[in-house]
């Protein structure tokens, strides 16, 4: 059996990849502005919280090293 054309992978070039990111760029729904502000909200007050859980445990484990190793306060 020899190689086809059926076998090898069709090419479109850059001009069919750019035709096609734009096709996909128009199915992109935008949030709102109501939307937006919302999700960055989440965001941040998600972030906030997690800093605060490691600040903690940072907190909490250097404190227990101290106790354990004996270090000065």
């Amino acid at each position: 059996m020899s190689s086809t054309s059926s076998t090898k992978k069709r090419r479109g070039g850059p001009l069919l990849f750019l035709r096609q990111v734009v096709a996909e760029l128009r199915k992109v729904v935008r949030p709102t502005r109501t939307e937006l502000i919302t999700y960055t909200s989440v965001v941040l007050v998600f972030v906030l919280a997690v800093m605060l859980y490691v600040s903690a445990l940072d907190f909490g484990f250097g404190k227990l090293v101290l106790w354990a190793f004996g270090g000065s306060d």
